[in-house]
């Protein structure tokens, strides 16, 4: 049961179910295209309210809520919250059952999944009137749209970025990396390996990453995948950027084998590597798991592949959506509008789902050396970023795991570069048309 007010750790559901997710939705959550949406502000209303996170989490979202129902003391809204993988197994139960929440925080890589099935609201009836537009940037508000509709709006955002450690690299008596091609950071991490004489490693074999493929292709003017989830890189694509890592995967890199022996920390904020090329809302995290006598991390653009390339984008570290079957969409959409655009929002997340999207509650937010790093460096790498890539394709989490899994073999040396394409083109061929 849903408690007011008092998020609570709800049991997993059943693993192991097989949901047929099309068909679910329907019901008259809609606006009339005719009628600009308003809310009652007489009529009682109750919302439920679902989020992955922790403890730390879910008293943050009873403040906001607090603080909403204040605003709004005709909305009651109960919430629940779960960790990430149990949160995805329960949404999809409910959603075969056709009980999804009124609102939900919502993840990039479910946003097609859940929206070509009709499972989620047209919020685009609510934009500009419930739900405020001036303070998010189009290019963010574009992030939510699947098919036209948006069903989807980003809390917050995040880049791909370069994370140095500058306390390893002194004690290594190396320079920071200072930008360049791909090539230029290949050398600078064989420096920092060389120097590190076994104990420090310049950094891991970026080819395991699919960002690092992406950010490559993107420079070239190509999403990974189109509009119509097709394929948008050929295996010769493909076989070259595998290739680029040989060096790195024959000493330049940290081995394979110690990054199995340090999981689940990287080599990064294990110590063991100077460099790490991830989201950039990672800061927080990597300090926390480094310990005590790191106080800083450097944050840099990636390696360029063609000058003037908008090769960089501002990615959703998470979203939030409203249930097609709501039965009150104008009080939904106005809850969602408090979360992302509400100062008193901004004020209490701070950066907890990220750099706030919105810029009022951006505004509102007490920023923390780390935070404030990040939106100074997403301020830096304008010139870089270009639209956002289409929203990832059903099955995206499976094909980002097996180029991981693929990139993991190609350290170990058990599989050549060759069968990794072909190992790969063919998840993927299964993914698409399953």
């Amino acid at each position: 049961m849903f408690s007011k007010k008092r998020a609570f750790m709800a049991t997993a559901a059943a693993a192991g179910a097989a949901l047929v997710l099309a068909g679910c939705a329907g019901g008259s959550g809609s606006a009339s295209p005719d009628a600009t949406p308003t809310l009652d502000p007489d009529e009682k209303v109750t919302l439920n309210m679902s989020f992955w996170g922790n403890d730390v989490r879910a008293d943050l979202y009873n403040q906001v809520i607090d603080a909403f129902e204040e605003q709004y003391p005709n909305i009651t809204v109960n919430t629940s919250f779960l960790d990430f993988p149990s949160y995805w197994e329960k949404r999809q139960t409910e959603a075969a059952g056709g009980g999804l929440p009124d609102v939900m925080q919502f993840d990039y890589s479910y946003l097609r999944q859940y929206s070509e099935n009709g499972l989620l609201l047209d919020l685009n009836p609510y934009l500009g009137n419930i739900i405020e537009t001036d303070p998010l940037p189009q290019n963010i508000l574009d992030i939510g749209v699947v098919n036209d509709q948006t069903t989807a709006i980003p809390t917050s955002t995040n880049a791909w970025g370069l994370f140095t450690n500058p306390k390893l690299l002194e004690t290594v008596g190396v320079d920071d990396f200072e930008g360049g091609t791909w090539e230029d950071y290949t050398d600078w991490m064989s420096e920092v390996t060389d120097a590190g004489a076994g104990s420090i490693y310049g950094g891991t074999d970026y080819t395991g990453r699919i960002q690092n493929f992406e950010v490559q292709q993107r420079a070239k003017g190509e999403d990974l995948f189109t509009e119509d989830g097709e394929p948008n890189f050929t295996e010769k694509d493909l076989k070259a950027f595998w290739e680029q890592g040989q060096d790195i995967r024959d000493g330049i890199g940290i081995p394979q084998q110690t990054l199995e022996e340090i999981k689940p920390l990287s080599g990064f904020d294990a110590g063991k590597t100077a460099s790490e090329l991830t989201w950039d809302n990672f800061g927080a995290g990597y300090l926390a798991n480094l310990g005590e006598g790191y106080t800083e991390l450097n944050l840099v653009a990636p390696p360029i592949t063609e000058e003037g390339a908008k090769d960089l984008y501002l990615k959703p570290s998470m979203l939030e959506a409203v249930s097609a079957k709501t039965k009150h969409p104008e009080a939904a959409a106005t809850l969602v509008n408090f979360l992302i655009n509400s100062p008193e929002s901004g004020e209490i997340f701070g950066t907890n789902r990220g750099l706030p999207a919105s810029e009022t509650a951006l505004e509102a937010a007490n920023l923390d050396p780390i935070a404030q790093q990040i939106k100074d460096y997403e301020a830096s790498i304008t010139d870089r970023l270009g639209d956002a890539p289409p929203v990832p394709i059903n099955g995206y989490g499976t094909l980002e795991q097996k180029f991981l899994e693929i990139g993991q073999e190609l350290g170990y040396g058990t599989i050549s570069v060759d069968d990794a394409v072909s190992q790969f083109f063919s998840e993927m061929d299964t993914v698409i048309n399953q």
